[in-house]
């Protein structure tokens, strides 16, 4: 008997260098652990985010960037001084750095891109793992028109979101689209089709049964902790690797109240995002329904927060994003757009360095970040300016 338990240890350790054990862990301020053991299986390393704009798809690359930190990865970044992977250009592999160097090496995959997956295939792995994530069209909307309200001509002559909505037509104009693409359908052009497109039932079908095809998959912006619990039981990560602070996100007071005429016009003028999110909304809830289920959902769901509750305690001096003028580090300045006060956070002066780094990392903005891997993957490459 000995002998069959000590050969059953052995055989545990032994699985434990080839599989990753997916579990959750909350340690309380008490240093008290609980441990909820999933089935074994592999953490997935070579994942592809499609970025989408106003999607909350800026923490989810803090979240991929972390990642790539803690596991000593690769990411894919923009060649040269940009931020962003040939955006709005569709996408070409020459877009990565050193991509004719290194080829097929790279991790992780996230910047802005409009999406072309011959051209993503030539750069990520075959057993990549392909997400994205898409948000109500009608709260998308209000964001990208207060976001982009001076660089999209579409918004710029226009009062506010609701004048815009009531004649779109009298701003927008197709043939400016490559400046407008953020007025109308942006979803639809960031999956890299013809935002304006006639949005015919026979098209729909074809381009949704192409992302099925392209994406494993798609994530719901507005129910943002729901889907972090489903990417980490899909990519079996842990729950630290997908604790967030929200970032990119605006002041209260910059957010603009559409009328209910509005939100019905949105559905009408964005009506190929309305039809792309009404129909991933759904996949998203089956998909929960058949692997996690309600129940075991809310209660993850509320360690997450538990979790991420602790980390802001431990983290932060104001327990609460803050307003651009209120952020003391200038270093941690989010990028500043159109009419949005974009808030950002300050950190606790009494943290050891281990703690402040992971602090630092949990509230670094996306082009801080970018610039900070891309020196650390490219050293001997001009470092990328952070001119706000």
């Amino acid at each position: 008997k000995c002998l069959i338990v000590f050969s059953l240890c052995l055989g545990l350790i032994f699985l434990s260098g080839f599989f990753h054990i997916n579990k959750n862990y909350i340690i309380s301020k008490s240093h008290k652990m609980l441990l909820i053991p999933y089935k074994l299986c592999h953490a997935k390393t070579n994942v592809m985010f499609l970025k989408t704009h106003k999607t909350a798809s800026s923490t989810v690359l803090n979240i991929m960037f972390r990642f790539v930190e803690r596991y000593n990865l690769t990411v894919a970044l923009p060649a040269d001084q940009l931020f962003h992977l040939g955006y709005p250009k569709t996408f070409q592999a020459r877009f990565v750095e050193d991509f004719q160097a290194i080829g097929q090496k790279y991790n992780i995959m996230c910047n802005h891109l409009r999406f072309n997956p011959s051209e993503v295939k030539k750069v990520m792995a075959a057993n990549t793992f392909y997400f994205s994530i898409l948000r109500n069209p009608i709260r998308l909307l209000e964001s990208s028109y207060v976001y982009y309200k001076h660089n999209v001509p579409a918004f710029r002559s226009s009062k506010d979101v609701n004048e815009y909505l009531a004649s779109p037509m009298k701003y927008y104009h197709p043939a400016d689209y490559k400046q407008n693409t953020y007025a109308r359908n942006i979803m639809w052009f960031d999956f890299g089709y013809d935002n304006n497109a006639e949005g015919d039932k026979k098209y729909i079908q074809a381009v949704l049964r192409e992302i099925e095809q392209n994406f494993q998959l798609i994530l719901i912006a507005d129910y943002f902790d729901e889907s972090m619990v489903l990417l980490k039981h899909t990519l079996c990560w842990d729950l630290d690797d997908v604790i967030y602070f929200k970032l990119n996100s605006r002041s209260q007071d910059t957010i603009q109240t559409l009328t209910p005429e509005s939100e019905e016009r949105v559905k009408v003028w964005c009506s190929l995002d309305w039809k792309l999110y009404l129909h991933f909304n759904q996949s998203f809830w089956k998909r929960i329904e058949e692997t996690i289920g309600l129940k075991e959902l809310e209660k993850e769901v509320n360690h997450l927060r538990t979790r991420q509750k602790e980390l802001m305690e431990t983290c932060l001096s104001d327990q609460e994003a803050v307003g651009k003028d209120h952020i003391k580090n200038k270093a941690l300045l989010p990028f500043q757009s159109g009419a949005a006060n974009i808030l950002g956070y300050n950190l606790r002066q009494d943290l050891d360095n281990t703690t402040l780094r992971t602090c630092q990392r949990m509230v670094m903005p996306e082009l801080q970040y970018t610039s900070y891997l891309y020196t650390l993957q490219h050293p001997h490459k001009k470092k990328k300016p952070l001119v706000f």
